[in-house]
């Protein structure tokens, strides 16, 4: 540890002036409003990320044939268990046109361990997970 005081770190008034000026000989940048429409090519970076192509909520709905992804993952937000299945293996056991919400919910029933009795609170409840 050192004995300098903290002033030490701080410019002095005549760096201060300096920085200030430089930052004054700066053109600002345009500041767009809040309510206005971002400009084209901001929503085409949006549309072409990879990230845009489907919702949670749009890929649970889709068929298995049209799912491009390699491996399909579905977990339990009851007992956390997690199954994973190649979507060529959930194409030839339930069919290409199944939907992938009624078959990970069907992996997921096949196996559980968390059974009540009761109909309300039975099985496990599904967390669609996105590799």
């Amino acid at each position: 540890m050192t004995d300098r005081p903290a002033s030490w770190r701080m410019p002095t008034p005549k760096q201060m002036e300096k920085l200030a000026a430089e930052a004054a000989r700066r053109p600002a940048l345009p500041a767009a409003a809040p309510d206005a429409p971002l400009p084209a090519e901001y929503w085409e970076s949006v549309l072409k990320d990879p990230r845009a192509e489907a919702t949670g909520a749009q890929m649970r709905q889709r068929r298995l044939s049209d799912i491009q992804r390699h491996v399909l993952r579905i977990s339990c937000r009851r007992c956390e268990r997690t199954v994973e299945i190649q979507t060529a293996d959930a194409v030839r056991l339930y069919g290409g046109n199944a939907v992938w919400k009624d078959v990970a919910q069907r992996l997921l029933n096949n196996t559980c361990q968390q059974r009540t009795g009761r109909h309300e609170e039975d099985g496990c409840w599904p967390a669609f997970e996105t590799p």
